[in-house]
């Protein structure tokens, strides 16, 4: 597998799905169902409860899927006010819900690169697997993942350990693996290397396996 590197247009991807994420899809579900979780889908992300309409909605590449029992229907992703108004949902995640992660500009174009989003998509899929495989490994296979909208990333919780993915942030510019004790990491040696636990790059985790290695060395460690 190649060296990933973070391009400009892989950030601006993913910070257009990250604003779809909390502004268009979890404001959505919470104003219908109380719930922010989503959780990623083939190509993307979607909602984890059905909608007012028996809807879900998906994000896929620079699009998003409205699926109702008349079938699917495709929205390109421009603008968040655009989304919004062609779903029929007010955008923006309450600040009473969290402090939204990402600034609610509606008509800021929404720059979704194809190749990126495939990279994207990609990561938080292996990643699903591999927490999957995780929990079931530690028999508590009823913990699913959950992608967040808040910090975008893909995770469980066993005990009072934060385990998950993120596709990369201000702390640290790649996707990456982390382990998250809620009491903070034993110490700070080689593994333990965040304030907050133990993070691996994309490039130190390229597969599935590798995922489940480390997160079972944190367990382990732990």
């Amino acid at each position: 597998m190649a060296s990933f590197r973070v391009s400009d247009t892989f950030t601006a991807t993913r910070d257009g799905w990250h604003r779809v994420a909390e502004h268009v899809l979890a404001a959505a579900q919470y104003s219908d169902t109380g719930e922010i979780s989503l959780r990623p889908s083939p190509g993307g992300f979607e909602t984890t409860h059905l909608l007012r309409g028996e809807r879900r909605l998906r994000v896929q590449g620079a699009r998003l899927v409205v699926r109702d029992p008349v079938g699917d229907r495709a929205v390109p992703l421009t603008t968040i006010a655009d989304v919004a108004d062609a779903i029929g949902c007010t955008p923006g995640i309450p600040a009473s819900v969290y402090p939204p992660a990402t600034p609610l500009e509606p008509t800021a174009e929404l720059r979704i690169d194809e190749e990126s989003a495939r990279l994207l998509a990609d990561w938080f899929a292996d990643m699903d697997t591999a927490l999957r495989r995780l929990a079931s490994e530690l028999r508590v296979p009823a913990e699913q993942p959950i992608l967040w909208p808040e910090h975008f990333d893909v995770g469980i919780t066993v005990g009072a350990v934060n385990f998950g993915a993120s596709p990369g942030d201000e702390h640290v510019a790649e996707p990456y693996v982390y382990v998250g004790p809620h009491a903070g990491p034993p110490r700070r040696d080689s593994f333990w290397n965040a304030t907050f636990g133990a993070v691996r790059t994309i490039n130190e985790i390229p597969t599935v396996d590798a995922a489940v290695e480390f997160f079972e060395t944190g367990w382990r460690a732990l």
